[in-house]
């Protein structure tokens, strides 16, 4: 697997299987549940993005800091 790429399980995207019935009960839990397993794919991206993030602000603290200067000035030009 690529580096950054993610596991590819056809179970968390939401794809049925061909063994499960299809009927018209069914398409309204489908969608139910392929939006639940939308909401944890991006909590989980979320999550590590958020630790990639993180990582890198501690290997390149240099970088994290200026990073955090360029902030602090656009906060304090920003006009409400």
């Amino acid at each position: 697997m690529a580096y950054g790429e993610q596991p590819r399980n056809a179970g968390s995207r939401g794809v049925s299987d061909a063994r499960e019935p299809q009927g018209a009960t069914g398409d309204a839990t489908d969608a139910q549940e392929s939006d639940a397993a939308r909401r944890r794919r991006r909590a989980q991206f979320l999550r590590e993005l958020h630790e990639a993030k993180q990582l890198r602000d501690r290997v390149q603290p240099r970088r994290a800091r200026a990073a955090r200067m360029r902030q602090q000035m656009r906060m304090r030009t920003f006009r409400w």
